[in-house]
């Protein structure tokens, strides 16, 4: 059954400490609303439990990218529009604008923003294994005062962040000095765009004298939060490409990954694409360093 929107409130404070003041004064009363992309389908459903939301549209400071020495800072109300269509993303960090440009269609990108992405906390949230290959950090704020911690830390559980309730995410910080020559990003779905994702891995490596030297492998809709695969990045950091050591890279994923069974797919087709996934990465690096 559809809502009855006469049973909602919203606000739009129009700036980010009135907001901040709104959400400290009752905490987890206000749901903060950005895009609305995935708010708006609840509510169309008739399942959106939240009954208060305070508006971030418009707020031009949650909405800046800029360049800061060696960071690359991406405000939390950036639309996946703004991403894929800035510069810098595009050359400094292009699996990121690659992500942007398959999150819906072009309506959904011009409002879906970069926070609310994170925020939901899908496991099959298009952008967070980029941002984990990237070893983004992430800033929170509140009336209170801020801080910044490796995105790596956010998540805690399906559906559940470090956040506060009087939190917001600000911005997300992406190191250049930290990127790896070689970069992949592929999306399994029913269909090229439009789709949420059966499997998704972000991948990011390195070789020297035939030796992978450092590699960074992130996965979506294969734990129950987007999540490195630090094991599989193990069974590879300071090996050389043979069949045999791909293969045992195969066999490190499929141990550490955790899938499940739903609407889209299967526990075992997620799997075992994620680990052809990953082959078809290292054959890339190997062919890199060749």
């Amino acid at each position: 059954m559809r809502s009855n929107v006469s049973e909602y409130e919203l606000v739009a404070p129009g700036s980010l400490s009135a907001v901040l003041m709104l959400l400290a004064a009752e905490p987890g009363v206000w749901t903060p609303i950005a895009g609305g992309t995935e708010l708006m389908v609840a509510l169309g459903a008739g399942r959106l439990a939240q009954r208060k939301l305070v508006s971030l549209w418009g707020i031009d400071e949650l909405r800046r990218i800029t360049e800061s020495g060696d960071w690359l800072s991406i405000g939390a109300g950036a639309t996946f529009t703004d991403i894929r269509q800035d510069a810098v993303v595009a050359k400094e960090f292009p699996l990121l604008a690659r992500a942007a440009s398959w999150t819906g269609a072009i309506a959904n990108q011009n409002r879906g923003t970069l926070g609310g992405n994170i925020v939901n906390a899908s496991p099959a949230a298009d952008s967070p294994p980029v941002l984990l290959v990237y070893e983004a950090e992430i800033e929170l704020v509140s009336a209170q005062g801020a801080r910044r911690m490796p995105y790596s830390e956010f998540h805690l559980g399906y559906k559940r962040t470090v956040m506060k309730p009087q939190e917001l995410v600000k911005a997300v910080h992406l190191p250049r000095s930290r990127r790896l020559p070689v970069e992949y990003l592929r999306k399994v779905g029913t269909r090229n765009a439009l789709a949420i994702s059966k499997v998704a891995l972000a991948c990011t490596g390195a070789m020297q004298s035939g030796k992978v030297i450092a590699v960074r492998i992130a996965a979506a809709s294969l734990r129950e939060t987007p999540a490195r695969l630090s094991a599989t990045e193990a069974a590879l950091q300071g090996h050389t490409l043979t069949v045999e050591r791909i293969q045992a890279a195969r066999a490190a994923l499929l141990q550490e990954v955790k899938p499940i069974d739903d609407i889209r797919s299967t526990a075992n087709y997620r799997a075992h694409v994620a680990a052809n996934l990953l082959e078809e990465f290292l054959e890339q690096m190997a062919a890199c360093e060749g």
